[in-house]
């Protein structure tokens, strides 16, 4: 019996000492963590801004907290807005002479990198692309889509559908920001929404959860990617992945081994789909048209 006391005795000492020694462990950890600066803290929120030279109602409360949000996470997911940062110098460079030249205000750029982040994804709805066109939207831009061409993976040309696409949404609704809203809701959607609530503003609209945060992403991604430093990003100009030097090949008949063909080129296979995603297949078949092919310049 007084055996069985001791070693109770002893076994509570020992797991005293045990949480003892973890805990000093976790409060040291924790000391070093504040020691070194760690601090998780609000991010600057603009006193005003605008969209496309359309002013953002900052003043309404739930607008600046729902700007607010999307500063947050996008902040705080650090990697990939560092990533999407790093990919826009080359986006951009494809982008912006585009919106110039169909005459849609530069802030949609940033309504790609909401979309797509900048890169060839592939939605659960099956949008595809930097600027994620479903297929029947696509082809009704005249982008072609079929077993060998997907051109809603081709940046300048569905840059060129997209625009067209916004600049209907304008001409129907008279509003940048309702153009943008409705790229992601369908201009049926907000014309629906629209006269169900009798207001004539993106900012006033009750929308579903997605849309409502649409725009405000698109603000945020344009707030960071304007004022990095602001937002704890430091980058160098040799941080962002530049534009890669190529030739533009004109192909007037058909190719039956696209593999082939990239030697031919100088560069293989997995070179030549990389800098033409839009190419699906091993074959491309060409019947009273040309397509473009980009290839590595080769010095």
């Amino acid at each position: 019996m007084k055996r069985n006391y001791l070693i109770a005795i002893a076994s509570f000492l020992i797991l005293t000492l045990i949480f003892s020694s973890a805990k000093k462990d976790e409060n040291a950890e924790q000391e070093d963590v504040i020691s070194q600066g760690s601090k998780v803290v609000a991010v600057p929120i603009p006193s005003q801004i605008n969209f496309a030279g359309e002013q953002v109602a900052l003043d309404k409360f739930e607008v600046k907290e729902r700007l607010d949000r999307e500063l947050l996470v996008n902040s705080y997911w650090q990697s990939n807005s560092l990533l999407m940062i790093k990919r826009s110098k080359r986006a951009f460079e494809i982008i912006e002479p585009i919106l110039a030249e169909y005459d849609v205000p530069e802030d949609f750029k940033y309504l790609a990198v909401a979309e797509s982040g900048l890169l060839n994804v592939t939605s659960s709805a099956g949008a595809k692309g930097v600027w994620q066109f479903m297929q029947s939207t696509a082809k009704s831009y005249n982008l072609e889509v079929n077993g060998e061409v997907d051109e809603r993976l081709h940046l300048e040309k569905s840059t060129i559908a997209a625009c067209q696409y916004l600049k209907e949404a304008h001409t129907r609704f008279g509003s940048w920001t309702l153009a943008a809203a409705a790229y992601n809701r369908g201009p049926a959607g907000v014309e629906r929404d629209l006269k169900k609530q009798q207001v004539g503003d993106y900012f006033d609209l009750h929308l579903n959860t997605e849309t409502s945060r649409y725009v405000l992403r698109i603000l945020a991604l344009k707030t960071i990617f304007e004022n990095q430093t602001s937002y704890g990003i430091h980058l160098k100009n040799e941080d962002y992945y530049g534009s890669i030097s190529t030739i533009n090949v004109v192909v007037d008949s058909s190719i039956n081994n696209i593999a082939e063909y990239a030697l031919q080129l100088g560069t293989n296979y997995h070179v030549l789909k990389s800098l033409n995603p839009w190419l699906k297949s091993n074959e491309l078949t060409v019947v009273n048209k040309t397509y473009t092919i980009k290839a590595p310049l080769v010095n």
